[in-house]
Parts: C-alpha cells; sequence; structure tokens
C-alpha cells in the first residue's frame, strides 16, 4: 500500500466524524419531520429545538464552530423561544388541535417534494464545477464570515427581527384583549 492510498481513506472507508454527521444528520431529519408531522403545537416547537440542535451539531462537525453557536442563539435561543412564548401568550391549545391538520397532507407532501427536487436541482446546478481550494486562506473564519455577513445580509437581518418583534407584540396584544373580555 502507497502513502497515498492511506492518507485518503475513500468513500467506503468512512471517519468517526463522516460516521457521526450522518447518525446526527438521520436523527435531525427525524426530529424535523416530527416537529411538522405532530399534531400538537408545543410538541412541535419542542422537535423544531431539536432538530435546529441537531443542525448545530453538524455545523460544529464541520468544524464551523461560529455559524454552530450563531445557530444555537440565533434559532433555538431566540426564534424557538419567541415562538413558545406566541404560544403560551395566545393561549394555544396545549393538547391535540383539531386546527392543526386541514386534510390537506398528500397536497402537501406533493408540494415539499416538488420544492425539495428543486432545491436539489438549484444546489447541484449551481456548484457543480465549483471546487474549494483547502489549501489557501481559511473563508469559513470568524473574521470573514462576520465581515460578509455584515456587508451583504445585515438588512434581512433586522427585517427578521422587526417582524419577531411584531409577532410578540402582536401575541402580548391578543392576550390582553381576551383577559380583558373575560374579565
Amino acid at each position: 500500500m502507497t502513502l497515498a492510498a492511506t492518507a485518503h481513506p475513500g468513500f467506503l472507508s468512512p471517519t468517526g466524524i463522516e460516521i457521526a454527521f450522518v447518525l446526527v444528520g438521520i436523527a435531525t431529519l427525524g426530529a424535523a419531520l416530527l416537529a411538522v408531522t405532530t399534531k400538537q403545537l408545543v410538541h412541535a416547537a419542542l422537535w423544531l429545538v431539536v432538530a435546529l440542535g441537531g443542525l448545530a451539531v453538524e455545523y460544529l462537525l464541520l468544524t464551523a464552530e461560529f455559524i454552530a453557536w450563531v445557530q444555537v442563539l440565533i434559532y433555538v435561543g431566540s426564534v424557538v423561544v419567541l415562538l413558545l412564548f406566541g404560544l403560551m401568550l395566545t393561549k394555544a391549545p396545549i393538547g391535540r388541535s383539531p386546527d392543526a391538520d386541514s386534510g390537506n397532507r398528500w397536497a402537501a407532501l406533493g408540494v415539499a417534494v416538488a420544492a425539495a427536487a428543486a432545491l436539489v436541482w438549484v444546489v447541484v446546478d449551481a456548484f457543480r464545477t465549483t471546487w474549494i481550494d483547502l489549501d489557501g486562506p481559511a473563508h469559513g473564519s470568524t473574521e470573514a464570515t462576520g465581515a460578509f455577513l455584515f456587508r451583504h445580509w445585515v438588512l434581512p437581518f433586522e427585517a427578521l427581527s422587526v417582524l419577531l418583534l411584531a409577532a410578540l407584540v402582536g401575541a402580548i396584544v391578543l392576550s390582553r384583549k381576551r383577559s380583558k373580555e373575560q374579565s
């Protein structure tokens, strides 16, 4: 066996990180499926926490620590907490909700499969001839990522924060109107 053959194990001999990546990916996919198929809103939000946490673990396995912590802080720490507060403040049903199922499961499944196929096709087509230079400068460093985010994505992040704030204020207003009507 030559040195080149031992340096790159190949597809049929995965490393421990690759095995962990696949296992965490399967668990994340399972949590995401449970998040969209459960009929209990609070359980759906909690399964969403598990799915988003699994994505953070995937980022850690890809050695993108900054993006992993951003995932935990923004999505798990803010968006899901805001969603749970919205559910609590609007007095959403805790148990099984008949309103959570509209009977359009097959149409929704068809749209989801078509959207997933289109997304896979677009990503594969966009990056078919793209190669990553692993010997060059680190493009995923915190400095490069922060500069890119603050240069190109500040407005969408701020718009999302205003939207989430409006949702929280709306939930508070709705909960106060109901409590005034009951008393």
